[in-house]
């Protein structure tokens, strides 16, 4: 088993900064491909950065592209989420997931994932 716990959500406003936070459980944790993904109000659960395990690459969705950074401290078994520039519709559910799979890409479904986090809110004014 693989327990992921997301931290540093909070109500930030737009145009800040807010850096979330993933703690992994288990002496494995860079074998796994990690994810963020996030979940508005009434929307589907939603893709936003993935990192290999090894961090030689990363995966981001257009929509924060150049905002959102995905990085990953394997001594420390975690996976960070570094925001900026913040709009309020980055208002969402955050969630950290693990991918244990050996396929070559990165992966961008949900279903590609194996294990996952309870979320973390963050909320961006306007």
């Amino acid at each position: 088993q693989v327990q992921l716990v997301e931290s540093g959500g909070g109500l930030v406003q737009a145009g800040g900064s807010l850096r979330l936070s993933c703690a992994a459980s288990g002496r494995t944790f860079s074998s796994y491909e990690m994810g963020w993904f996030r979940q508005a109000p009434g929307k589907e659960r939603e893709f936003v950065a993935a990192i290999s395990r090894s961090a030689g690459t990363t995966s981001y969705a257009d929509s924060v592209k150049g905002r959102f950074t995905i990085s990953r401290d394997n001594a420390e078994n975690t996976v960070y989420l570094q925001m900026n520039s913040l709009k309020p519709e980055d208002t969402a559910v955050y969630y950290c997931a693990a991918d244990r799979s050996l396929r070559a890409g990165i992966g961008v479904k949900l279903y590609e994932y194996d294990y996952w986090g309870q979320g973390t809110q963050v909320t961006v004014s306007s």
